[in-house]
């Protein structure tokens, strides 16, 4: 990338045009901010790896310990279905959701940037514990520590993202965050297959402990990158504000869209409650938007098999290094379509990312539930090579699928659709509802493989349908539209949602964001 930026407009097709270079400081920045998602990935990796690790379970959970050691002794299905296993996964989501609300606030008050070192903060403390921890107790509190991390980089991030970058390469800067996601976990199954061959029995120690990098790059990025100038003018400092957008887009030329930024932030100051302002009529659509990506994201099964695919391969019969090994293949899969979806947000559009990909999935999951049910029993596994490697491909067919779709879209989407006014409220919304979804799925998802069997996939593939669904009809394309007009150029074109735009009660516009089924019928 050239070290002057090149030019660009922002915004497309009518409204506002803003001067804008991508000047190397948003790009270093959006790097820096973004390790936040490093953070997120590498935890969500490295919980499933080390429940796959014999010395772990023994000191930790040696009941589970014993049911993978004893054949017979446990259905296929069943062996590591275990409550106080499965805690251990979803605390960090638990904490993360509680952490969340505080996480509005100081995102709102104190600024995007002091959010993100909060949220540094708490990693390194986490990680600490967990790496030195002697008992559960010490391994569940450090796992709280990293959830409350959690809480505020996934709060302040993707918010800091969609604010710094400039409108026509918003998506593709934004999915960075996802990336990190997506290098995280792979970072994580390849530190996890390395540590599993550590004899002595501490591997798993140097798992959760290598969590300190990501940890200590998003602390020290959170101290380096500017705040954005949408949070500065916000707080009134309106000067400091502007020096920063003209920093950050490359020229001096940036009143309209300083002069847009302040009106935003005057009608954010006239919000004293945005929580109830979120609420209110015109601001449903965003919120209804947000809420299903979120609860969607999760219902794909995507962390399902993230968290415990090392567990879940070992289910299907692999050895646990085998199981590892397929971890890193799949790890992999995730990073590079993470890349396509870079590279095609701001070309091809959100909706047709998130259709194509519902298709690809629902056929995944629908091929893995036939090989599962014709081959694995409760007691038995005739599960051959070849179908072991086709269920390997299927997962990456899936896992392929998400990671350039609902992946980082899901994060996208809510975090550049929000008004300024409710924008800190709507992401904590938007992260609490994902977390909280990310928490039941996590401590559920063992048993529910236990008492579902091979149709855990196809209770999947069911959610997979009716998200599609909602995507064709409900979910406007908002790609190219610059952050603060978003009101007046996709929800007052919806066939739906303009109904709730407080000054569109005449009906004039037609369709033009989103599939209308009445001028189908």
């Amino acid at each position: 990338m050239p070290g002057g930026g090149f030019g660009s407009r922002s915004g497309s097709g009518g409204g506002s045009e803003f001067e804008a270079k991508i000047t190397p400081i948003v790009i270093i920045s959006c790097i820096m901010a973004a390790t936040g998602g490093l953070m997120f990935g590498y935890d969500v990796g490295v919980s499933g790896g080390v429940t796959a690790m014999d010395h772990f379970l023994e000191k930790f959970f040696p009941s589970v310990y014993r049911k993978t050691k004893e054949p017979g002794l446990n259905s296929n299905y069943c062996k590591y279905d275990n409550q106080g296993l499965q805690l251990f996964t979803s605390s960090l989501y638990l904490a993360g959701l509680t952490a969340t609300f505080f996480a509005s606030y100081t995102t709102r008050r104190l600024g995007r940037r002091l959010t993100m070192l909060i949220a540094g903060v708490f990693f390194i403390a986490g990680v600490i514990l967990n790496a030195a921890a002697m008992n559960l107790a010490m391994l569940i509190i450090g796992r709280i520590l990293l959830g409350c991390g959690v809480g505020f980089a996934n709060q302040a991030v993707p918010v800091f993202l969609s604010e710094i970058a400039p409108t026509r390469i918003r998506g593709a800067l934004n999915i960075l965050f996802q990336l990190n996601v997506t290098i995280g976990i792979l970072f994580a199954n390849l530190v996890n297959y390395g540590t599993s061959q550590i004899k002595g029995g501490w591997g798993w120690r140097v798992s959760l402990g290598l969590a300190g990098i990501p940890a200590g790059l998003l602390t020290i990025g959170a101290l380096l990158v500017v705040d954005t100038p949408n949070s500065l003018i916000e707080r009134g400092r309106l000067e400091e504000g502007k020096a920063v957008l003209k920093k950050i887009r490359g020229t001096d030329n940036v009143e309209p869209e300083y002069l847009e930024l302040i009106d935003a932030s005057n009608k954010a100051k006239e919000v004293k409650h945005p929580f109830r302002n979120l609420l209110m009529r015109r601001n449903r659509p965003q919120l209804i938007i947000a809420v299903a990506l979120q609860i969607f994201q999760q219902c794909t099964g995507i962390n399902a098999i993230m968290f415990y695919a090392p567990v879940l391969f070992s289910t299907l019969g692999f050895g646990n290094s085998a199981a590892l090994y397929s971890a890193v293949i799949t790890g992999a899969i995730n990073v590079l379509s993470t890349i396509v979806s870079i590279y095609s947000v701001d070309r091809l559009g959100r909706r047709f990312l998130l259709l194509e990909a519902g298709v690809q999935m629902f056929l995944a999951q629908l091929v893995i539930a036939i090989i599962l049910g014709l081959k694995v029993t409760d007691y038995t596994n005739n599960l051959g090579k070849g179908l072991a490697i086709l269920v390997v491909i299927m997962v990456c067919t899936f896992v392929s699928a998400f990671a350039w779709s609902w992946g980082p879209l899901g994060w996208l989407i809510p975090s550049e659709t929000f008004p300024l006014e409710t924008r800190s409220a709507g992401q904590s919304v938007t992260v609490c509802v994902n977390l909280l979804f990310t928490f039941v799925i996590a401590q559920a998802f063992l048993s529910m493989l236990c008492h579902f069997k091979y149709g855990i996939f196809l209770f999947f593939s069911g959610w997979v349908f009716v998200m599609s669904l909602f995507v064709l009809f409900l979910l406007p394309e908002t790609k190219n539209v610059p952050i603060e007009e978003m009101t007046d150029r996709v929800w007052k074109q919806h066939w739906l949602w303009k109904r709730f735009m407080d000054d569109d009660s005449d009906g004039k516009h037609r369709d033009s964001n989103g599939f209308d089924p009445t001028s189908h019928l």
